[in-house]
């Protein structure tokens, strides 16, 4: 079974401090370890507040699961670079600059707003059902043509900066909890497009990185009973005084689901 990176580095240094306790020679590990945190709002941290005022429209917060995990850990560089509304594009012009040969580990969510998903929620929650299955179906469309080499160059340019990382990709929760407690808003419908939109998008995005040889994290699992519509939702539902947070995980989503799913892909 392989061994992620940061769980090698831990082995190492256990080790090198038990051969300096007897003796048996100078330590061999670095405690040198660099993680770079990259991505859009669902790295960023959108949703879970207490934004730091420096990252501007980006909206960075120690709530959200890279910098939790960074908190954790204490690697010796950490650079959180994620932003608010970023597509693949975004991440290729403006957050690999960390990225060295010296980098241990990358983090990435990327992919939702190439494929539509702030148009997808605003079609479905503003118009019909047929309309909204139909821009689903128009998003999956997409996903199938354009967005797999989309992907393929921000995996590429991540390697060829950081050769030596280890390489998280982080998907999508679903968003609703089917026949849940929700009495008005969305159709069961027009959830369970979104819903099946959700699976299709991440069944995409962990087949780009599994062909790229880097880690998948489904957070389908975590957030099984913390949709919205469950009754003690992880993510935000349509906040027409906040329309930005909507659909985003709150801290607890953050804590409680993404954190734990990088922690055991890391």
């Amino acid at each position: 079974m392989r061994m992620s990176r940061f769980a090698a580095l831990t082995s190492s240094l256990l080790l090198a401090a038990g051969a300096a306790l007897f003796g048996a020679g100078q330590a061999a590990a670095s405690a040198d370890f660099g993680y770079v945190a990259l991505g859009d709002s669902y790295s960023s941290g959108v949703g879970a507040g207490n934004y730091d005022s420096g990252s501007g429209d980006c909206k960075r917060t120690t709530r959200a699961y890279p910098a939790l995990w960074a908190a954790a850990h204490s690697p010796q560089t950490f650079s959180f670079t994620a932003c608010s509304g970023a597509r693949t594009g975004d991440v290729l012009a403006g957050q690999l600059g960390p990225l060295n040969s010296g980098t241990d580990l990358v983090s990435i969510t990327i992919g939702g707003n190439d494929a539509g998903f702030a148009d997808v929620m605003t079609t479905c929650v503003l118009q019909s059902e047929s309309t909204c299955v139909s821009r689903v179906n128009q998003a999956k469309a997409y996903v199938d043509s354009t967005l797999p080499g989309q992907l393929d160059q921000v995996y590429d340019a991540i390697h060829a900066k950081a050769p030596n990382a280890r390489v998280v990709v982080l998907g999508y929760p679903r968003f609703y909890k089917l026949n849940g407690s929700c009495v008005t808003g969305l159709t069961e419908g027009e959830r369970t497009a979104i819903n099946g939109g959700s699976d299709y998008l991440n069944a995409a995005v962990a087949k780009r990185a599994a062909n790229h040889g880097f880690a998948f994290a489904s957070l389908v699992g975590a957030f099984t009973g913390h949709e919205i519509c469950s009754g003690d939702a992880w993510l935000h539902s349509l906040n027409w005084l906040n329309i930005g947070e909507s659909y985003h995980p709150t801290a607890a989503g953050h804590s409680g689901g993404y954190l734990p799913a990088f922690t055991n892909a890391a």
